[in-house]
């Protein structure tokens, strides 16, 4: 099943809602099972009891359950039965379904609890063996802990930092965390798994290498912008161990490999990340760079106007355009 968050612009202004990809069109879950439920219970509490089953925000949705992606697709199906009705609507006549040019793609959790990204091919840490890593890297998940208010989403431009010179794309993809757990074991770990994304990690490269020269970060370099999307994809739709990952800047690929090459597996990962600490629903992980996903690992950047296009088998295609360079700025003491 594959999940997005869209808004949709109306006189009452915007509006988040859960949404399902079908046949080229949007459907709002949410409304969605509030008509189905005025229409086979005649409930008065449609409105309620959807909030609580099927809520109109990703998180919600994570914390739902089964139950709630039992809801979804009965949704699904209900609004498939009923496609030739012209006036398929909510019980106070808000609309079900969009066509995708009516709506705006969000990130599928358009502000993550926590926003992890780990390190997790050997390939892009050792720049293809050039670098020889450290023995702890191969002992333990390594990751930078991003802002999870930088999120941005699919056809959304990518901000030029004032700071930098050197903007660089990252061929990752990544999950959400489904629900609450602690010291969580590997075995169960792909319990806690919601689904799959595309994860872009826009990187400043040249503040970044300047400030890890301190042992710390990155954190600068990072912070500007993280895009993710254009859905999410649940765990039974894909094999996370062997999708095929491109990256193409202006329709010219520069990138291409495949997720089954990581080091690090993701029960690996939420076993680690979850040791005396508690992982809650909404997190996000990255994967980290595929073996030569970026331009710092082939000597080329982005420019301004560029098209980054990120595709990931078995997810879609996560598209952006970089955006006009900044006045360049400089801070000093």
């Amino acid at each position: 099943m594959k999940l997005v968050t869209f808004e949709v612009s109306t006189v009452l202004g915007p509006l988040l809602r859960l949404g399902a990809l079908s046949q080229g069109k949007i459907i709002d879950l949410n409304i969605g099972y509030t008509r189905y439920l005025t229409e086979s219970m005649g409930s008065g509490r449609a409105y309620e009891m959807a909030a609580v089953v099927l809520p109109p925000e990703m998180v919600g949705f994570f914390r739902s359950g089964g139950e709630g992606k039992e809801a979804a697709q009965l949704t699904l199906e209900y609004v498939a039965k009923r496609r030739g009705e012209r006036t398929l609507a909510g019980p106070q006549g808000e609309r079900i379904t969009y066509q995708m040019g009516e709506v705006m793609l969000k990130a599928p959790v358009p502000r993550p609890n926590s926003l992890r990204d780990y390190i997790s091919f050997e390939g892009h840490a050792s720049m293809s063996g050039q670098r020889e890593l450290s023995p702890v890297w191969y002992q333990m998940p390594v990751c930078y802990k991003g802002n999870p208010d930088s999120v941005i989403g699919p056809e959304e431009t990518i901000p030029w930092p004032s700071f930098t010179d050197l903007l660089d794309y990252e061929l990752e993809y990544g999950i959400y965390i489904l629900k609450e757990g602690r010291n969580i074991t590997r075995e169960r770990a792909e319990e806690y798994i919601a689904g799959y994304t595309i994860f872009n990690d826009i990187s400043a490269r040249d503040i970044q290498s300047q400030e890890m020269m301190c042992g710390l970060g990155p954190a600068k370099g990072k912070d500007t912008c993280s895009i993710m999307g254009p859905c999410l994809v649940t765990p039974d739709e894909v094999d996370a161990r062997n999708m095929r990952m491109i990256a193409r800047v202006n329709g010219e690929v520069w990138s291409e490999n495949n997720s089954g090459t990581s080091y690090w597996t993701w029960p690996q990962i939420i076993e680690f990340a979850s040791m005396d600490e508690t992982l809650h629903a909404g997190d996000f992980m990255g994967s980290g760079t595929v073996e030569k996903g970026c331009g710092l690992e082939l000597g080329r950047w982005l420019q301004p106007g560029d098209i980054i296009e990120l595709e990931v088998e078995g997810i879609s295609v996560l598209r952006n355009r970089v955006g006009e360079k900044s006045v360049k700025r400089t801070f000093t003491r």
